[in-house]
């Protein structure tokens, strides 16, 4: 039972750093601030989830005690990790950051006009 516990928990413990050191190499080879926040939120968010997993399951599995705390923290990441990228990510194209010459298209760039022609017509009227 051990043997098998320990493959489990070195397993999510590696998986989660293999995506953390993606997380890394992506931080630095990505072009502009939308890949990395990308880079940054999505697989740091899985990597350190995995890891927690694993100290998790060495917890419970190795030592026999329940950690509601990591459960906590691994809820919390989950939900907050992704959030906090989305918002780089937009308050950046708010803010006017370009996109790297690489980028197709911008599908956001129509509706953004549209919102800034109201609002310059309602500041207008008033």
């Amino acid at each position: 039972m051990t043997v098998i516990a320990n493959i489990l928990i070195l397993g999510t413990i590696s998986f989660g750093t293999i995506f953390i050191l993606v997380t890394a190499i992506g931080l630095f080879r990505l072009p502009d601030v939308y890949t990395r926040a990308h880079a940054a939120s999505k697989s740091a968010t899985l990597g350190v989830m995995s890891i927690l997993i694993g100290v998790f399951l060495h917890f419970l599995l190795i030592e026999g005690t329940f950690n509601s705390r990591i459960l906590l923290g691994i809820l919390f990441l989950f939900i907050t990790g992704p959030v906090g990228g989305h918002m780089m990510g937009r308050a950046a194209y708010y803010s006017g950051v370009e996109c790297c010459d690489l980028t197709v298209r911008d599908d956001l760039e129509e509706v953004v006009e549209e919102k800034r022609k109201n609002m310059k017509v309602k500041t207008d009227t008033n």
